[in-house]
Parts: structure tokens; sequence; C-alpha cells
């Protein structure tokens, strides 16, 4: 399951009343650090605006494709291993407006953890080390150590011990 925090709203929809739960000028200053760091090819400098800017904590050695979008109101909330691969175009989210109420969540990544290109990891959700979120996943519950998983909604395809079995019987 996924842990967030629920916050009620009343009148409008919670986006509607966006900048009374996230100042304007953050969401003005890290959409900016967000999309240079989208279409930056070094490496070094997404993890350095990533860092900096945006304050996400991002372990060493991982890297980020093109179009990686994370979370633009609440990047500080994510945190992403060492020695990762986030593929292209996947989105990070670590809020959720909705009609009623709004919700925010930690995102936690693991070290070694590669996620394949277009997915989406939802607030709430820790991903853990070595585990494989194969392309186009959409990541709306927890996953486990060294487990695959893919689909949307996303489904365990092997656990962490079937993938070791599965890796020892190709050697």
């Amino acid at each position: 399951m996924r842990d967030t925090e629920r916050y009620p709203v009343k009148g409008r929809n919670s986006l509607y009343q966006v900048y009374d739960t996230v100042p304007f000028w953050k969401v003005v200053k890290n959409f900016v650090a967000i999309q240079a760091a989208r279409y930056t090819p070094f490496l070094p400098m997404k993890n350095w605006l990533y860092r900096t800017f945006l304050r996400m904590k991002v372990g060493e050695g991982t890297a980020f494709a093109l179009m990686v979008m994370p979370d633009i109101m609440y990047p500080e909330r994510i945190t992403v291993g060492k020695n990762c691969v986030i593929g292209y175009n996947t989105t990070i989210l670590a809020h959720e407006y909705l009609i009623k109420e709004y919700r925010l969540g930690d995102v936690i990544i693991g070290d070694e953890v590669m996620i394949g290109a277009n997915s989406t990891i939802l607030p709430g959700v820790t991903i853990g080390d070595g585990a494989i979120v194969s392309a186009g996943t959409l990541v709306h519950k927890s996953v486990p150590e060294g487990s695959f998983v893919g689909g949307n909604p996303m489904q365990v395809i092997y656990t962490k011990e079937e993938r070791s079995k599965r890796e020892a019987e190709n050697i």
C-alpha cells in the first residue's frame, strides 16, 4: 500500500487551491530547475540541479535519463539511492491533488534500482534495493527488494528469490 498524508479541502477542488498548499515562487523555481535537468545530457549536472535547487536526495552514480519529471510541488520528498537508473520520461510524484483532498507522500527509491522508460511512480511508494521496474509501469504500491515488477497496474513478475534462480540458470 502507499503511505500518504491526506489533507481535506472545502469548496473548489484541491488543484484549484494549489497555491494555498505550496508557494507560487517555489513552484516557479522548481519548474525552471526541472526543465533544465530534463533537457541536459550531462548526468552529474542533473544530480547537482536536483540536489541544489529541489533538495532531492540523490545517491552517487545515479543516472536520470532525458525527460525525467520529478514532482514539481514537493521534490524534497523524493529520495533516490546510489547507482540507480531512472528511465526516459519517467514521472516521480510526491503529491496528488483530488477533488475533495490532496495527498502527500515520500517516494523512496533504494540503491541499484532500475526504472524503465515511461514509468509513473505515485506518492508514498518505496522501491526496495535492487528492484527492477519494467518500462511503462504504474508503480501504485511499494516494490519489494530485488523483485522485478511491471504493468499497469503494477504486478510482481518475479520475486527476489525467483529472479536469483532464473539468473543462476542462465549463467
